[in-house]
C-alpha cells in the first residue's frame, strides 16, 4: 500500500507542475523516480535480505541515471511534440485528459511493471544462485545498452554537422533502438532475480516489452521517420530491437 501511495503522490505532484507549465513532458521525469520510490518504500518495509538490497540498489542506479539524462531535455524546454500533439487533439478537455491518459495511466503501468521489485523486497530470505547471477548480468547488459545508447545519441545531436541526419553509428549500428532494448533487458533481468518462486511475475516485464514494442515506444518514434529515404535504407540493414536479429 505504501508504494502505491508514494507513486500516487509523485504523479499528482508531476501533474500539478505540468498543468501549471502546460507541459506534459514532466511526466517523463516521474518514470525513473517512481521506480525508485517503489524500491525504497518496499525495501524499508520488507525483510531487507541481501537480494532485496541488491535489487533496490540496481533500481536506484537505473532510476537516477534516467532522471539525470532526461532532466536537461525537460526542465525549461518546450513540450515534447508527442504531448503537444495530444494537447492539441484534446482541446478544452486537455487538463482532465492529461491527468487520466498521461499521469494516471503511467502511474498504473509503473506499479504493475515494478511488481517484481515489491515481490523480492517482501519475500523471505532468497538465495543468490545461478538464476540470480544471470539476472544481474542481464541487468548490466541492459543498463549498458540504455546508458551508452543514450550517451552516443546525445553526442551525435550535439554536433551541428549532424543536424537532420540519422544516428547509425555505435550501438545504433546493431539495433535501431539500443536504449529500448536496454530498458527491456534490464527489467527481464530483475524478473530473473525473482526465480524460481516468483516466476509468475513475468507479466511485469512482458507488459513493458509490449508497451515499448507496440504502443508508446518504437511505433511513435519510427512513424516520425517513415518515408525518408535514409530511414528506409537504415531499416533494411539494422535490427529493430534485438541486436542482429531482424
Amino acid at each position: 500500500m505504501i508504494p502505491i501511495i508514494a507513486v500516487s503522490c509523485l504523479q499528482l505532484i508531476g501533474f500539478t507542475i505540468a498543468a501549471i507549465k502546460q507541459n506534459n513532458t514532466y511526466v517523463d521525469l516521474c518514470w525513473g523516480l517512481g521506480f525508485i520510490l517503489v524500491a525504497l518504500t518496499s525495501w524499508s518495509l520488507g525483510t531487507k535480505h541481501e537480494l532485496a538490497t541488491i535489487v533496490t540498489s540496481l533500481v536506484i542506479v537505473w532510476g537516477l541515471r534516467l532522471f539525470i539524462h532526461l532532466a536537461p531535455r525537460t526542465l525549461g524546454k518546450p513540450e515534447d511534440r508527442r504531448y503537444a500533439a495530444m494537447r492539441k487533439n484534446w482541446g478544452k478537455s486537455w487538463l482532465i485528459q492529461s491527468f487520466l491518459k498521461v499521469f494516471l495511466l503511467q502511474g498504473v503501468l509503473l506499479l504493475i511493471i515494478s511488481y517484481p521489485i515489491v515481490f523480492i523486497n517482501n519475500a523471505e530470505l532468497m538465495n543468490i544462485g545461478f538464476l540470480q547471477k544471470l539476472g544481474v548480468c542481464t541487468w548490466f547488459v541492459g543498463m549498458f545498452f540504455e546508458a551508452v545508447g543514450d550517451w552516443q545519441l546525445r553526442q551525435f545531436i550535439k554536433n551541428p554537422a549532424n543536424k537532420g541526419k540519422l544516428m547509425t553509428e555505435g550501438l545504433w549500428r546493431y539495433t535501431r533502438h539500443p536504449n529500448y532494448f536496454g530498458e527491456i533487458s534490464l527489467w527481464w533481468g530483475i524478473w530473473l532475480l525473482t526465480l524460481p518462486s516468483g516466476w509468475w511475475t513475468f507479466f511485469a516485464p512482458l507488459l513493458l516489452t509490449l508497451t515499448i514494442r507496440y504502443v508508446s515506444g518504437i511505433p511513435m518514434l519510427e512513424n516520425k521517420y517513415a518515408g525518408r529515404e535514409d530511414w528506409e535504407e537504415y531499416k533494411k540493414k539494422t535490427a529493430m530491437l534485438i541486436p542482429w536479429i531482424y
